[in-house]
């Protein structure tokens, strides 16, 4: 079936094609049933667990997919982007096994597990910048100045392609699927998980989680138009940033609901992810978890698939929080 809508999502052959190209590099990731998580919520709930994928978040998908599609020209002038972290990671680790050399540019905040892993991938990095929106005016430069392509953290067909083989992969390993509860920051797992559910599996619900210091996306909803949100420290420093009008698109075309959730609560949840199931999250990979945990997401249907997406977080920051 076929949805007419605006919004810049792939669509479910081209997150199918996504699957084949990545597979071999990106982790066919577990689907775990947490009997704990079920009991809060009220029905059966499952973890999709992209804390272990190679480099401990989704981004990895659609970073080796758009890198792999590049045509020879672009690959050797090389490509930048900018980053919370783990985009970065997924751009760096596709770019060394690809053998495309690649600048990546991070907020001075990003978490050193992240800026120390890209560095360690063999790519560029800049830590520079005041903040996420900021490092994305210096990567655009930089493609500018010097010819690399830009990858975007968030937007582009091939990449959200590869962060459909999300969905593709939960309807596989759990057909009764009826919500996915998926993080949601600039929207590139939500358009690549929405472009591939409301083709192939139109009637499974999507529901999103961020927080109250990450909400550029629930402002522009209820506005009804972009809102320039503060930059504030958060523990879910992976969906920070401002959103553009093709990632409000994709909101609007892919949530059923969107849940917002304090600091307080995140924490909570990453604690509880560790503590219950063994489960090192950052905060961008709790929120899932954390929606349920708070009664934030109300009558979900089930069987319900939460992506908990990534693990990257400094070792002084997760022990403070579940020591």
């Amino acid at each position: 079936m076929t949805i007419a809508h605006t919004a810049p999502v792939p669509s479910a052959a081209a997150v199918r094609a996504a699957a084949q190209r990545i597979a071999g590099t990106a982790t066919r990731t577990p689907l775990r049933h947490s009997p704990a998580l079920s009991a809060i919520a009220g029905g059966e709930v499952w973890l999709k667990l992209e804390t272990e994928q190679v480099t401990g978040s989704f981004k990895l998908r659609g970073a080796f997919n758009a890198l792999s599609l590049l045509p020879a020209p672009a690959r050797a002038a090389g490509v930048v982007a900018s980053s919370a972290g783990n985009h970065g990671l997924g751009v760096a680790f596709a770019a060394q096994a690809l053998g495309i050399a690649a600048t990546l540019f991070v907020p001075r905040t990003a978490p050193a597990v992240k800026r120390e892993g890209i560095a360690a991938l063999g790519a560029h990095v800049d830590a520079s910048a005041a903040d996420y929106d900021a490092a994305m005016v210096e990567a655009r430069a930089f493609a500018v100045r010097t010819g690399a392509t830009f990858v975007h953290p968030c937007l582009g067909h091939d990449l959200l392609a590869g962060q459909g083989t999300v969905a593709l992969e939960v309807l596989e390993q759990l057909p009764g699927t009826a919500t996915v509860l998926t993080c949601v920051g600039g929207g590139g797992l939500l358009g690549g998980i929405a472009g591939f559910l409301r083709e192939a599996y139109a009637t499974v619900r999507i529901v999103g989680a961020q927080t109250e210091r990450t909400n550029a996306m629930a402002a522009a909803l209820a506005a009804g138009q972009l809102v320039e949100i503060p930059s504030l420290p958060t523990l879910a420093d992976g969906l920070a940033g401002q959103i553009d009008d093709d990632a409000l698109a994709i909101g609007r075309f892919g949530l059923d609901g969107l849940a917002v959730l304090t600091e307080d609560e995140t924490a909570d949840a990453i604690r509880w992810l560790w503590r219950e199931e063994g489960i090192r999250a950052e905060g961008s990979g709790a929120v899932t978890v954390g929606a349920l945990r708070s009664g934030r997401v109300t009558a979900p249907a089930f069987p319900a698939v939460c992506v908990v997406s990534g693990r990257n977080i400094d070792d002084d920051r997760f022990h403070a929080l579940v020591d």
